[in-house]
């Protein structure tokens, strides 16, 4: 694939974060004439979240009087990326989901906004893919949360994860962020990473958009993830490929952050990827 302005991406980032640590993938697509954006998710936004000041966060106060962000909120953000650059600019734009972000990617693939669906109406532009980049894969009719925890007995709170003075009603955080999400990161530039990361409410939304079975899908599987092992990677998309068509294979050292640790990988990564979906 040429290096092509008609080109965008869209990263749908995971849970306690914010866009900073996907600034250096931004700048390194846009080096490659993609154009790229990072809007942030309405779950991992300190200043939707109630915190007080989101400078000094107080994670015990109670949760907004009208709830938390949840999936809804998300997609709605994620869209308000698209829809511009596809509708205005008529770009091919291909989703990148991280983490919790591969429920938001495939929730706000609206399949009138699918490239195939645009070209049959003579319109430019249009979502060509998505890139699953160690996230989540999961089933329509599933939410993150109803996927992950045992249908029967107590909820499991993962390792990397802890709730705060409302348990599973308020919000969670990361534990240990420098080894679960920076681990082959310099240790100081890990830490300087990790006080760019937010909260999140337990995400309880289901999916119903089914992008899986309209579109190219492709996985990054990083072999070096320690929160969420690359078996976990591994066998969502084993178990996801067979039901909608089995997604494009890709491998990476990476842990959990490619974005910051194999930065270039990753746009060779896209760039392949794209060149597969060109219609």
């Amino acid at each position: 694939m040429n290096a092509s302005t008609d080109f965008a991406v869209v990263i749908c980032h995971g849970s306690y974060h914010s866009p900073k640590p996907y600034e250096p993938l931004v700048r390194a697509l846009t080096a490659q004439g993609i154009d790229a954006y990072c809007p942030h998710l309405p779950t991992a936004d300190l200043s939707k979240l109630n915190v007080g000041d989101i400078n000094n966060p107080d994670f015990d106060r109670e949760p907004p009087a009208d709830g938390y962000p949840q999936g809804d909120e998300d997609t709605e953000a994620v869209l308000s990326a698209l829809e511009p650059v596809i509708c205005n600019e008529g770009k091919r734009v291909l989703l990148i989901g991280h983490s919790s972000g591969g429920w938001v990617a495939t929730q706000a693939a609206r399949p009138d906004l699918h490239f195939k669906v645009r070209r049959h109406k003579g319109q430019s532009g249009g979502i060509v893919g998505i890139l699953y980049m160690g996230a989540f894969v999961i089933p329509v009719g599933e939410s993150i949360h109803s996927f992950f925890q045992p249908k029967d007995g107590p909820a499991v709170v993962p390792p990397f994860m802890e709730f705060h003075k409302h348990g599973a009603a308020g919000l969670g955080t990361m534990v240990d962020p420098a080894r679960f999400l920076f681990n082959d990161i310099d240790p100081e530039e890990a830490e300087q990473w990790a006080t760019t990361l937010t909260a999140s409410p337990v995400l309880t939304t289901k999916l119903t958009n089914d992008a899986y079975a309209a579109l190219p899908c492709a996985y990054l599987v990083l072999e070096g993830d320690l929160t969420l092992p690359k078996e976990y990677q591994e066998g969502m998309a084993a178990m996801q490929g067979p039901k909608t068509g089995q997604f494009i294979m890709y491998r990476s050292p990476a842990g959990h952050s490619p974005h910051l640790s194999w930065t270039q990988g990753v746009v060779d990564t896209v760039r392949d990827f794209l060149s597969k979906t060109e219609l």
